[in-house]
């Protein structure tokens, strides 16, 4: 057994393909928009993104289901949960606040989220948090006020927070739900069929009438350059879902899951960097300040968490078993509810 913060794992191979995986997700607010912008609904974007996952995880579904069905079979409802919440409705939520706010901003409010599991530990367990627990909420909540920039000349998106916020309610959801110990569920079932059961829900929703899920085959802008509209749908479904998760798995094998953890918080970096590059899209100073105060917070909400678990990784051996990849885990890849 290996230390969690042994620190020859920052210097491996493994810490630039984290960095590559959280580059990777990064980018499905910018393809996303770009769509948008092409008379695209965030449903559709959604349904595509998730649905394309679906397709391409399909056959290792099945030999899982399969190979391990007297396994998994009661596990299924909980799947199903998995695609609607963590999965399906925290994509939308994010793509919703990404067709009102900047990338940045709506990816930061969904990061979000770790705070809202302290506030809803303290609720529930009525034991009050630790020192530094508390410092990082508190941070986070005064960078949230930055970002909002609430005292600035700009008129406020109300839609466009809510959406965010309700991201953050899901991703914490996908925290709580990746949780469990000694689970029986093989992640690519639990990544793969929720992919599958959240894209249904899409569509359903969608040919429900109950939100609107407009495609368009017109042409769109991304780069500052007119392109067909596959690049934006394949830059989704190939970069920002299936090579990203690849990634996201091959770096944690290599550093660990809570090494990796910290990694992921890069994901808001490159996601405004892209969303700068690729948009023209820049935060105003105070929100870019606000973003720091956020991330801060954040990390000391987890060092505090490993302060207190005191967890250890799990042998080399274990991690190259397929089933035991955690790619489903929540510290493998932050808020990955998108």
């Amino acid at each position: 057994m290996t230390s969690t913060l042994n620190p020859t794992r920052w210097a491996s191979p493994a810490l630039l393909i984290a960095l590559v995986s959280a580059a990777a997700f990064a980018l499905s607010g910018s393809f996303a928009k770009s769509l948008f912008e092409s008379g695209w609904s965030p449903g559709a974007a959604v349904a595509v993104r998730i649905g394309g996952g679906a397709v391409v995880l399909l056959v290792p579904v099945v030999l899982v289901l399969v190979r391990h069905w007297h396994d998994v079979k009661r596990s299924l409802p909980r799947v199903a949960l998995y695609g609607m919440v963590p999965i399906a409705l925290c994509q939308l939520f994010y793509f919703n606040a990404v067709q009102h706010l900047s990338v940045g901003v709506a990816l930061l409010l969904e990061y979000l989220s770790p705070v809202l599991l302290v506030l809803l530990a303290w609720a529930t367990t009525r034991t009050s948090p630790r020192l530094l627990t508390i410092l990082g909420a508190v941070l986070a909540m005064g960078g949230l006020v930055l970002v909002l920039d609430l005292a600035g000349a700009q008129k406020i998106n109300t839609e466009g927070i809510l959406w965010g916020l309700a991201a953050a309610v899901c991703s914490a959801a996908f925290f709580i739900m990746s949780a469990r110990q000694n689970d029986n569920v093989p992640p690519v079932l639990m990544a793969g069929g929720g992919m599958l059961v959240g894209a249904a829900l899409i569509l359903g929703l969608g040919l429900a009438g109950v939100m609107p899920l407009a495609f368009s085959s017109a042409d769109t802008v991304f780069a500052g350059h007119e392109v067909s509209v596959l690049v934006p749908i394949l830059g989704l479904v190939l970069v920002t879902t299936v090579f990203a998760y690849v990634a996201g798995i091959i770096a944690t094998r290599g550093l660990g899951s809570k090494i990796a953890s910290f990694v992921a918080l890069f994901e808001v970096f490159f996601a405004v960097i892209w969303a700068w590059l690729l948009l023209g899209e820049l935060p105003r100073p105070i929100q870019l300040l606000g973003g720091v105060l956020i991330m801060g917070g954040v990390v000391l909400v987890r060092l505090d968490e490993l302060r207190g678990t005191g967890a250890v990784e799990p042998s080399a051996a274990a991690a190259v078993e397929p089933d035991a990849i955690p790619s489903v885990q929540p510290s493998t890849s932050g808020a990955r509810g998108r």
